[in-house]
């Protein structure tokens, strides 16, 4: 898979997402994160960089508390702040050391884990920020790829979203991102590997609409096979 510079690619989606955000209506809903307005959505990201980057500094063992954050909220510029937000990641992994272990999702995991994951989770809000305000998703292939790996990640840590013995292939039609992934189905657990096989069902698109289509935000990929395997996977995986 082509290489993802995390630090910098982070700090160019959160400064994309000020520069869509800045002169747009905060009450704007967002119709993939409902009861969402555009404010709640950079806030929510913009906390989550602090909460990210305050677990990092104290070497967090388990989840802070969001709400009790330091900076958790804008008292001023809002992209400011956002853009302080993200930065803040990388400062406080650069600071308490890459390699040092803290709490994760996933259990612990080495500090930078937190920039891979805060790139993402900005790159697929400001992904939801823009087809809210009907412009389009501007992701490089490789980008995407990457957070769909992140993203499949994050699910082999939660019990099974398909039934045992259950396949899928995700094949990304865009060449340079280098994507094809092979999801298996478990008892307790799904796994997932790079590489070419034939599953029960095969979803092909570009690498910014397979990563799209499997956080549920929009459904613009080919099908092909056992839907249901599909479905099941989608209606399985909240993002």
């Amino acid at each position: 898979m082509p290489r993802v510079d995390y630090a910098a690619a982070l700090i160019e989606q959160n400064r994309l997402l000020g520069e869509l955000t800045r002169d747009a209506d905060p009450a704007t809903p967002i119709p993939t994160c409902p009861d969402w307005t555009l404010q709640q959505l950079v806030r929510h990201v913009g906390r989550g960089h602090r909460w990210a980057a305050t677990m990092v500094r104290e070497r967090a063992t388990q989840a802070a508390d969001p709400r009790t954050v330091a900076g958790g909220k804008p008292l001023g510029d809002v992209v400011e702040w956002l853009h302080e937000c993200a930065a803040d990641v990388i400062d406080a992994v650069t600071a308490t050391g890459a390699d040092v272990p803290i709490w994760t999702f996933t259990g612990p995991k080495p500090a930078s884990w937190w920039i891979r994951r805060r790139l993402h989770e900005e790159t697929v809000h400001r992904a939801d920020a823009a087809l809210a305000l009907g412009v389009p998703v501007d992701l490089t292939p490789e980008l995407a790829a990457d957070g769909l790996s992140e993203w499949l990640d994050l699910v082999t840590a939660r019990p099974s979203v398909l039934d045992a013995g259950a396949t899928l292939h995700l094949h990304a039609t865009d060449a340079g991102a280098g994507g094809e992934w092979m999801i298996r189905g478990a008892a307790d657990h799904v796994t997932w590997e790079h590489g070419h096989g034939k599953g029960d069902a095969a979803v092909r698109g570009t690498a910014v609409e397979l990563l799209l289509a499997a956080v549920r935000r929009t459904h613009d990929v080919q099908v092909l096979g056992d839907e249901k395997t599909w479905t099941q996977w989608l209606e399985r995986t909240g993002y």
